[in-house]
């Protein structure tokens, strides 16, 4: 099965997309003219698949020939993440908050957010984040209550909750359990509380066989409220969200065309592993076609107990660049980080790769000085990775410098010096 399945239902929006950077895009008018691409050729999978990938390296390197508008049309200005380097630029018109919107509208109906709901916002709306902007426009236009406390303070967190009663928290996953230790140290009845939901952004929730992964896992066990697994990211500015079946992220085919492809750039068969490539539909600022996100999904195909008919993926098992070849045996971070969490009496960590003199990749996780289970934690890892990789006792202060780098918007446990 090919992973196309959106393109009879939104051809008309794809035809119209390309058309659109076609005439207004400085880089898409060199690209198309530069590889011969006819837009008004293009009648099938084949042939669409003719137009060059775009590249994170484009976007950094031709940032301002992706502007599609007139400069004084701009109305916001965010930056990626910069999780695989300096942060882009990036920026949207009216039509394109409005569009983003309407997205984040969309995910949140799926994960059963109603006008009589009330939201508790644990991210920021500041230090040019999309996210946190997005949400707060979605619930408005959905017409839910919204508490935004923004990111940290978890004592804040819960006097809002206890304030205001929301059914539903966007948060990090990791930040959840900050916010259970700091209940359970303060004796607040957390698991009696408001909430009943958490939309979980920015860090994966569950395993590729929809499983929760160790994360998801630790929260489940602790606060046993429904969980929901998101995806999404700056240049896409559309949100892959579970339904209540939670068997893979929905795409929203109105409003992104997807493509998940081998290494070869061929679309993987249901059930495989490929990068995600995007051509976000209806957006007018910096409008982008083929995109490669260089996350690696796995690809579930379309049929889903909900009756959706829309791309489902997993959240990321990986970065393509993140990819790790250890004595011949392929990792990504993620599987080093879930079998990390899982380890119960290890409370902070940091991955690093790096390259040896062979020029062969090497991983070192630093552990706490007072860290006494080595042993036990290397025969954890060995036996989930089938690789022993190595261990190595560093201050506290120093893991939590390198895991919360006051340049990252988001905590960084994976570090790459290759």
């Amino acid at each position: 099965m090919t992973n196309y399945l959106d393109i009879n239902k939104n051809e008309e929006l794809l035809k119209k997309q390309l058309n659109y950077a076609l005439a207004n895009s400085p880089f898409y008018k060199k690209r198309f003219a530069d590889c011969k691409i006819d837009i008004d050729a293009i009648q099938s999978h084949e042939e669409f698949r003719k137009i060059p990938i775009t590249t994170k390296e484009d976007l950094q390197n031709y940032n301002e020939e992706f502007i599609a508008v007139r400069k004084d049309e701009i109305i916001d200005y965010v930056t990626t993440s910069g999780t695989l380097g300096n942060p882009v630029s990036f920026a949207l018109n009216d039509t394109d908050l409005d569009r983003l919107a309407e997205n984040e509208r969309l995910s949140f109906e799926m994960v059963g957010v109603r006008k009589s709901s009330v939201v508790q916002l644990t991210t920021t709306l500041d230090r040019r984040f999309m996210a946190g902007m997005a949400y707060f426009l979605g619930l408005r236009k959905l017409g839910a209550g919204i508490v935004r406390t923004g990111s940290g303070l978890p004592g804040l967190q819960w006097e809002s909750i206890q304030r205001f009663q929301p059914d539903f928290l966007v948060a990090v996953p990791s930040f959840l359990l900050k916010m259970i230790d700091f209940a359970i140290e303060n004796g607040i009845d957390y698991k009696n509380s408001s909430i009943k939901t958490a939309v979980c952004i920015g860090e994966p929730l569950r395993n590729p066989d929809f499983s929760l992964n160790s994360l998801g896992q630790k929260i489940k066990n602790l606060w046993d409220i429904e969980l929901f697994s998101t995806y999404a990211s700056t240049e896409m500015g559309t949100a892959f969200t579970e339904c209540e079946y939670h068997k893979g992220n929905h795409s929203l085919p109105d409003l992104i065309f997807s493509e998940v492809l081998d290494e070869n750039q061929n679309p993987v068969e249901s059930g495989k592993i490929g990068e995600l490539v995007v051509t976000p539909l209806q957006t007018q600022t910096m409008p982008l076609v083929r995109f490669a996100t260089g996350d690696m999904v796995k690809f579930y195909g379309q049929n889903c107990d909900c009756d959706r008919k829309s791309m489902r993926i997993s959240t990321p098992v990986g970065r393509k660049k993140q990819m790790i070849k250890l004595k011949g045996t392929t990792l990504y971070p993620q599987q080093i980080i879930n079998l990390l969490t899982a380890f119960q009496s290890l409370k902070i960590f940091v991955i690093e790769a790096s390259l040896n003199e062979n020029q062969t990749d090497e991983i070192l996780i630093r552990i706490p000085n007072d860290f006494a289970e080595i042993n036990k934690l290397q025969e954890h890892l060995q036996a989930g990775l089938k690789v022993k990789v190595s261990l190595k006792k560093t201050s506290v202060e120093k893991i939590e410098q390198l895991k919360f780098p006051r340049e990252s918007r988001k905590p960084k446990l994976f570090h790459d010096f290759r």
